[in-house]
């Protein structure tokens, strides 16, 4: 690992947050449940929406339904990052030579990434209109619910390594 880079993991390492979650197993313990409702409120929001989007579940309307699931997953995507890095915080030198936490990051990057043009498409413009999803769209939501339950099993898998 380059010695900036490891400095800089040291430095967030020493960090106020990063020591009083070493320090108290109780607050270790409500930022990772945090983390996991987070997740859950991702997947559970994410999941349906994709399916709704592949056609897989038939009602209620999408555009009734489209903008609440999306912002219910940004919500728990922000909480998740928000609370994923506190956890990073504690051990970030062991989560980078990870590769279950390498893989996660990706998937993490690459769902990130889709759900943001998505939003930025004119297809999702016209099902919050009242459209039906286009073709583009649909293999988006296929992309999206791969790239999120795979980003659910990688951050499973780093306990296991």
């Amino acid at each position: 690992m380059p010695e900036l880079i490891r400095l800089a993991l040291e430095h967030l390492e020493a960090m106020p947050p990063s020591t009083w979650l070493r320090r108290s197993g109780t607050l270790y313990l409500l930022v990772n449940a945090a983390h996991i409702g987070a997740i859950g409120l991702l997947i559970g929001s994410i999941v349906p929406l994709d399916l709704r989007l592949l056609g897989v579940i038939r009602s209620p309307h999408l555009a009734v339904l489209a903008p609440v699931l999306a912002r219910t997953a940004a919500a728990g995507l922000g909480l998740a990052l928000l609370t994923g890095a506190l956890l990073f915080s504690v051990r970030p030198q062991e989560y980078l030579q990870n590769p279950a936490f390498v893989v996660k990051m990706g998937l993490l990057l690459a769902g990130t990434l889709n759900a943001w043009l998505v939003h930025r498409g004119r297809a999702w413009t016209g099902v919050l209109d009242g459209g039906s999803p286009a073709d583009g769209l649909r293999l988006q939501a296929g992309a999206s619910m791969l790239l999120w339950l795979g980003c659910l099993v990688a951050g499973r898998w780093i306990g296991f390594l």
